[in-house]
């Protein structure tokens, strides 16, 4: 008998001695988040000048900050700047193994963005996040909404990017 993704066999079971017992990675359920506390997401992504311009091109950004190395050499920062919007992508992204993966219903927005420091190709980003808030929904049954602030910062600690989100979350006994 083969177990379930839950870890238990069809009929509910644990399974037998002979199989072994599955673990499904997820994320955490809305009864499992807690306010307050600062999810260390690792490992960083370094970016590479191949993510940059391949992200600019694909989302049709065809600005020359993020592409033009002669040109961006004559600008304030000397060099071209990794495209913000792929920042933001990955400053999210980061975060939905440890909190996200399977127990999300739905993302209900993301506000208070920024970048305070530009990123550059070679650079590695580091998330975190802290849950800023939490209650249970009051039109959804089982479900709750989290908000969530993500910190963004560069291989010497440098805050490149910020942004609040919010999620429609599972509780742990509605997502069966």
């Amino acid at each position: 008998m083969n177990p379930e993704p839950n870890g238990k066999a069809p009929n509910g079971e644990p399974p037998n001695g002979d199989e072994p017992r599955v673990v499904e990675q997820r994320g955490l359920y809305f009864d499992e988040i807690e306010e307050g506390v600062v999810y260390a997401h690792r490992p960083g992504r370094t970016i590479t000048e191949a993510d940059n311009v391949f992200f600019t091109t694909l989302t049709m950004n065809n600005q020359a900050l993020h592409l033009d190395a002669a040109w961006s050499a004559t600008q304030p920062f000397g060099q071209r700047l990794v495209n913000s919007m792929f920042t933001l992508a990955t400053l999210v992204g980061q975060s939905v193994a440890q909190l996200t993966q399977g127990t999300i219903v739905a993302q209900l927005g993301i506000t208070d963005v920024s970048f305070p420091q530009p990123l550059f190709h070679g650079d590695t980003l580091y998330t975190e996040t802290v849950v800023v808030e939490k209650r249970p929904s009051s039109s959804r049954p089982g479900q709750g909404i989290v908000t969530m602030e993500h910190t963004g910062r560069n291989q010497d600690g440098v805050v490149v990017a910020r942004a609040r989100r919010t999620c429609l979350m599972w509780t742990k006994d509605a997502h069966r």
